[in-house]
């Protein structure tokens, strides 16, 4: 079991990865002297491969285990499945010794956190993350929250999970298309922060689904890329100003899924749409080589992630949803932009002429 420390003033935790750990999910969440009162919230097809697993092993530990399902998607991800899980906590008197469980995707993970962080001002919360951009980015850190119909992400709060707990063997049954999306956090890794991992990409012979990558890349996939994570949040909590890098590509992407109603994209694919477009904001701004940006690129097209955002999407629509970004600083949109592979930095020095440049070129 490879194990992985966030290391904060408050509230430090572990992130553990082993295959099939998700058996050992009960022992491991008694070690932490928590309530014996959890609920476990999935959505229904997670829930049908490994809801039983989870609940066996909660209840063989002494636990008092509830369940609910919401449907994945970010369509989901909303103040109004927020108000079911306070429902179930209210019914069946949860108190803040009680424990959250989120099981699930990323949208099960944020929702699931945010309704912790929010009823009875903190409940106890566990990730145990199901898809790979999960695994290595949106079950780690404590960012929470919702949608709002006007911009993603614009409701949450910091609020740490008490343990993230990650079985590589659940991604067997992970879709293709979600796959390819986690791999284009991944590849924000090795853009951003870890140039070997980067490397180690574009080496590999395939690493655009679970059935031809091969395993020992993928352990180090997930333990390089948690450990990246852990270490920019374990320097930046709450985002004062190291942790935004991880925003690489998620402002443009975050237009782009707002824009489409969360209907066309799953997030890793607006995600590689938008780091396109940084990095060539980037290569226009004179911070980075013309041969690096393509290197990005053809490492984003061997994931079988898409390079261009679709021609349909109006590009004033574009700038004006960028302006309702929650990165939005005194006025000024604020982009993560690589200088380096492994090296990134951040500017509210972009004007409106390039990126539209960067948008359509």
């Amino acid at each position: 079991m490879n194990k992985i420390t966030v290391n904060l003033p408050q509230d430090s935790y572990q992130i553990t990865i082993a295959g099939g750990s998700l058996s050992q999910i009960g022992n491991q969440i008694a070690k932490l002297n928590l309530g014996r009162k959890v609920l476990l919230v999935s959505n229904p097809e997670i829930f049908s491969y490994y809801g039983a697993t989870a609940i066996t092993s909660l209840k063989t530990a002494g636990f008092e285990v509830y369940t609910h399902l919401i449907e994945a998607g970010e369509p989901y991800k909303t103040l109004k499945y927020v108000q079911q899980i306070y429902d179930i906590a209210l019914k069946n008197h949860f108190e803040r010794s009680s424990t959250f469980i989120a099981l699930g995707g990323g949208v099960i993970g944020d929702v699931t956190g945010f309704a912790a962080a929010t009823w009875l001002r903190g409940v106890n919360f566990v990730q145990v993350p199901t898809s790979l951009l999960a695994m290595v980015d949106a079950a780690i850190g404590g960012k929470t929250g919702v949608n709002h119909p006007q911009g993603k992400n614009l409701i949450g709060a910091f609020y740490q999970p008490k343990l993230v707990m990650i079985d590589p063997n659940v991604l067997k049954t992970l879709p293709k298309r979600e796959f390819r999306a986690g791999m284009a956090e991944v590849i924000k890794y090795g853009i951003i922060w870890d140039a070997d991992l980067f490397a180690k990409l574009e080496r590999a012979e395939a690493i655009d689904s679970f059935e031809k990558i091969d395993p020992k890349l993928l352990q180090i996939i997930l333990v390089r890329s948690a450990k990246a994570k852990a270490d920019v949040v374990s320097k930046d909590e709450k985002e004062a100003g190291l942790r935004a890098i991880l925003n690489y590509g998620h402002t443009i992407a975050h237009a782009v899924e707002s824009l489409t109603n969360y209907q066309c994209f799953v997030h890793g694919e607006a995600v590689a749409m938008g780091m396109v477009a940084a990095g060539k904001i980037a290569v226009v701004m004179g911070n980075w080589s013309e041969q690096e940006a393509k290197r990005q690129d053809k490492l984003i097209e061997k994931a079988g992630l898409p390079l261009k955002i679709p021609s349909q999407l109006n590009k004033q629509a574009i700038i004006d949803a960028l302006q309702r970004d929650k990165k939005v600083k005194a006025g000024k949109v604020r982009f993560v932009i690589p200088t380096h592979i492994g090296l990134a930095t951040i500017t509210d020095k972009v004007t409106t002429r390039v990126i539209e440049k960067a948008i359509y070129s």
